[in-house]
């Protein structure tokens, strides 16, 4: 899977590459062609401790 910062071009990969929202990232699921998997986004939160 390519991580990338731009997923614009990786759009016109193939003509079954599909663009999915899944928990604040954007993934380009390609079932013919499982190279073409990208994610873009998700940087982790840190989340406080609570007490």
């Amino acid at each position: 899977m390519k991580v990338v910062s731009s997923i614009g071009k990786l759009k016109s990969r193939s003509e079954d590459c599909q663009i999915v929202r899944r928990r604040g990232r954007v993934y380009v699921i390609c079932k013919s062609n499982p190279k073409f998997k990208a994610r873009q986004g998700g940087a982790k939160v840190k989340r406080g401790v609570k007490k």
